[in-house]
């Protein structure tokens, strides 16, 4: 007697289902972490007013078109609108990422959420996902300021897409790694800072870096990379924003292998 076997689409419907269910678990997390934000006045005039302000101020001093070698052939907006763009970025995906992960470990937010079901990875996709809007958003603010002073829309929308996509996933993932090594939640903005304004300044993000030897250090770090990243997208430059995307997205990996292995969910002991 043969014995027929079930049809592809009964045994498939139950892994179909498990597959929507994940999905709507992840879109409430997004949800959760918007409205948590937005709910937040101080964090959110802090994350999108200080990146307009910066240009808007740079645009008053460096406005106008006149190219210069000391900008690498652009004009001062042209470079600063993508660099402080990258800065926001940074910011919104590993700064604001490591205090608030801090933050909530030590009110006893992690350890309650660890006792119920919601997965692990789908509450750090529901904080990437958060992270990347914030940063989309970020940077239209910064790409409408430089129009008002001239600066020209990206001449590579697809390129700026996917350096957002992998410099957010790979700041977050630093972000979540210095948040596992933090003691507690008074030491992280300090920590913080400590990290991010070196880097900030060497990478040339507040003006341009011509020693060799400082470039070629600062290349090797995540933030300078992303600048020519989006550097390139804006200016239409082909392979040169792009070499360095593979370091940043090893950093991103770094931070990622720090976080599984350190990462804590309980408040550590006074």
């Amino acid at each position: 007697m043969t014995v027929s076997s079930p049809a592809p689409a009964a045994a498939t419907a139950p892994d179909a289902a498990v597959g929507r269910g994940r999905l709507r678990l992840v879109a409430h997390q997004i949800r959760y972490e918007q409205l948590s934000f937005w709910r937040n006045p101080q964090a959110v005039i802090f994350t999108f007013l200080l990146p307009v302000l910066v240009v808007t101020v740079f645009g008053a001093v460096f406005g106008g078109d006149q190219k210069s070698d000391f900008y690498f052939g652009l004009s001062g907006m042209q470079y600063y609108t993508p660099t402080i763009a990258a800065v926001s970025v940074l910011g919104a995906c590993y700064g604001q990422l490591a205090i608030v992960l801090s933050t909530r470990r030590q009110t006893g937010m992690l350890k309650r959420l660890r006792a119920t079901p919601l997965p692990a990875w789908i509450y750090f996709t529901g904080l990437l996902a958060h992270c990347l809007l914030v940063g989309a958003i970020d940077i239209g603010l910064v790409i409408g300021v430089g129009t008002l002073y001239g600066v020209p829309l990206p001449a590579h929308w697809a390129g700026l897409a996917l350096a957002l996509v992998l410099g957010a996933a790979s700041f977050c993932a630093l972000g979540a790694g210095v948040a596992s090594l933090v003691r507690s939640a008074e030491s992280a903005p300090a920590l913080v800072q400590f990290i991010q304004f070196p880097l900030v300044f060497i990478s040339g993000s507040y003006f341009p870096v011509h020693a060799d030897a400082l470039n070629t250090i600062a290349g090797l770090l995540p933030v300078k990379p992303f600048n020519e990243a989006l550097l390139a997208a804006f200016t239409g430059a082909s392979g040169h924003g792009w070499r360095g995307l593979g370091v940043l997205a090893a950093w991103g990996v770094l931070g990622a292998v720090v976080a599984v292995r350190r990462f804590r969910w309980d408040p550590r002991p006074e």
